[in-house]
């Protein structure tokens, strides 16, 4: 069976969707990354970059969240558009895990968590608003972000654009973007979101954002002890 190494956050929230649309078995294993579990040898050995999520299948471990989707959308056959939207199907996977996903995870950070740099809150805000706005373009003149077809592309960009009121800071996110906000409606609708959303529900996560979490999940900002 599957082992499924899960946090409640956007990225492994994209594979909680993709095992629960292709219907996979899968053993959850939470993974609190707000107490530094993602640290821990044990983890490590999964995935040495201590980011969620990972998983394990058999004698393959796959680790972050695009690749693992592409991994089971090739293991199921499924998801994958059609032959010739393979190219397509590679650059919006490749756009939402170097664009949308990083840009929208610092636009965060910078304006719930580091608040001290006007310069540095505006310059992730603006970039987080670029690649929605290059989304909103492509939705244009197709349902989905390959076409007709939905595919591990929308799963992939559903678990950031369901953090947009975060990312973008206000009550109304997609309200610029009809066409994103008509898209991510169609995606929410889906049976699976809600059966996703429900994955870790029972899992006693810490939630408070104290010295211990920030340590947790940003390292490179307190450096080794001497």
């Amino acid at each position: 069976m599957l082992k499924f190494y899960f946090h409640h956050t956007p990225n492994p929230m994209k594979v909680a969707l993709a095992l629960e649309e292709m219907e996979l078995a899968y053993e959850l294993v939470p993974v609190d990354t707000f107490k530094g579990e993602q640290h821990l040898p044990g983890f490590r050995a999964i995935n040495p970059n201590g980011k969620l999520p990972a998983l394990v299948d058999g004698n393959t471990t796959v680790f972050d969240s695009n690749a693992i989707l592409l991994y089971l959308a090739e293991k199921t056959g499924r998801f994958l558009g059609r032959p010739e939207d393979r190219g397509q199907l590679l650059s919006w996977m490749m756009f939402i895990a170097s664009g949308l996903g990083p840009f929208s995870g610092q636009s965060v950070h910078f304006s719930r968590i580091h608040t001290d740099s006007a310069y540095a809150t505006n310059r992730y805000r603006r970039e987080a608003e670029r690649h929605y706005a290059v989304l909103e373009e492509r939705l244009a003149d197709r349902p989905y972000v390959l076409g007709d077809d939905y595919s591990v592309v929308d799963m992939a960009a559903w678990g950031w654009i369901d953090r947009a009121a975060f990312a973008l800071g206000n009550d109304d996110p997609l309200a610029p973007t009809p066409n994103l906000a008509r898209w991510f409606a169609a995606v929410d609708g889906r049976p699976a979101v809600a059966r996703a959303r429900a994955i870790g529900n029972d899992v006693v996560w810490k939630t408070e954002a104290d010295d211990v979490a920030k340590r947790a999940l940003f390292p490179s900002n307190y450096p080794p002890a001497a």
